[in-house]
């Protein structure tokens, strides 16, 4: 690669239909969890026009309103007007579930390692909910240890969302995109080369009817109460240089599900590190922890975000994989892109020695069957929007950095001659 090159991320508003989705299925996978924690939930959703369905696999013993849970979370998100084609009133809801499949069940109910070894270990007794490979990232391009472009871009559509909920920008609608493009030289971030907004909006603006004034005065808006508020706290600032899009096909009114189908787990990139890093393909949201698509994503990102909080690397990327019905890790790998302060193995080692990578080990890390219930029955619903990883306004259990101080003597231990 050149030493100088542009990476782009975009994320999605809490509005975009496949966010719509992904909120609904784990508002339901959180009142799941407050009633019955141990549930197995793989909830998905659709919406279009006027219509939620609500399907999957659901084994609990919890008793809850499938239809008022998807209602109140639509109406939360702001479509409560009928006028936007889809509201929490008026939508169509259906519900369409099974109970998890009894194949996958014996196999998570009894882990591999116990049926076959007779382990007494009470993180062998989970096996994993599925195969599969998950990947979890950090680096020390922001104080979250997130990827520059994949934070400007969340930051930007969690701003849109806060300027419309406190009316500051009244016309905008619960639909959006943003995408940031950074330059970087010889592997470090060094400007913003392009800034992309694209907001629903109502049809006219304070009286405003003409679309080329309407979106006039939407950009220089979407400027001064979004884009320069973000970068406040940070070093690299837009400049003269940078291009700065809105609404580029020139209106955004007809929007969310009402524009376009949404479907649970259709934004996994977003949800993640914005392409910076790889990702296994399995999403999220509607996945009970028992699931290592989700679970085991936490716990790669754990251990290479307290690797980087270390100073053992300035990127970091841990790759899992697992076979359903077994608790241990099939693999694990361990890659810093030659930034490490100690080699990969040694780094191996440690991710091995400090961190529990069984499903029953990291939901008991973690605490995943029982904080709902703990934080007023939502929990897994806030991560649902605005990316899983990096969210310094959640207190996510997965990303504290409580082993960077044991990580690094243990590292200076087996390679004295290390420089930190």
């Amino acid at each position: 690669m050149s030493s100088r090159y542009l990476f782009t991320s975009e994320s999605v508003t809490e509005g975009h239909p496949d966010k719509v989705c992904d909120q609904i299925s784990d508002s339901i996978l959180d009142s799941l969890l407050a009633q019955d924690p141990n549930s197995r939930v793989a909830a998905e959703v659709v919406v279009n026009t006027g219509l939620v369905l609500i399907t999957g696999e659901i084994t609990t013993k919890a008793n809850v309103n499938y239809i008022d849970i998807a209602r109140r979370k639509i109406a939360e998100i702001g479509y409560i007007d009928s006028d936007n084609g889809f509201s929490a009133n008026s939508a169509s809801i259906l519900v369409a579930l099974d109970q998890q499949s009894p194949d996958i069940a014996q196999g998570v109910n009894s882990a591999y390692e116990t049926r076959q070894d007779s382990s007494n270990e009470i993180f062998d007794k989970i096996g994993a909910g599925d195969q599969g490979i998950m990947f979890g990232f950090a680096c020390n391009e922001t104080p979250e240890m997130m990827p520059l472009s994949i934070s400007l871009a969340h930051r930007i559509a969690r701003r849109l969302a806060v300027v419309r909920k406190t009316g500051e920008l009244n016309y905008l609608r619960p639909d959006g995109k943003t995408q940031v493009s950074v330059a970087y030289k010889n592997g470090k971030p060094i400007s913003i080369d392009t800034i992309l907004i694209s907001s629903q909006h109502t049809q006219s603006i304070e009286n405003i009817t003409n679309d080329a004034e309407v979106q006039a005065k939407i950009k220089k808006d979407l400027w001064s109460k979004v884009v320069e508020p973000i970068f406040s706290d940070l070093e690299i600032q837009p400049d003269s240089k940078t291009r700065y899009f809105v609404n580029p096909t020139g209106k955004f009114v007809v929007g969310g599900p009402q524009g376009d189908a949404g479907l649970t787990g259709r934004k996994i990139i977003v949800d993640t590190y914005g392409g910076y890093s790889r990702h296994g393909g399995g999403a999220f949201s509607g996945k009970d922890p028992t699931k290592v698509d989700r679970s085991a994503a936490y716990a790669c990102r754990y251990a290479a975000k307290n690797i980087v909080a270390a100073r053992l690397a300035e990127k970091c990327e841990i790759q899992l994989s697992y076979a359903i019905g077994v608790a241990k890790p099939v693999s694990i790998l361990v890659e810093t892109f030659g930034t490490g302060k100690v080699n990969n193995q040694v780094l191996l080692e440690l991710v091995q020695e400090n961190f529990e990578l069984r499903p029953a080990g990291i939901i008991h890390e973690f605490n995943l069957r029982n904080m709902p219930s703990e934080r007023g029955g939502r929990f897994y619903q806030d991560v649902a929007a605005y990316g899983h990883f990096g969210r310094n306004d959640l207190d996510l259990p997965w990303e504290q950095i409580d082993k960077a101080e044991s990580l690094n003597s243990s590292a200076n231990q087996k390679q004295p001659t290390a420089i930190f």
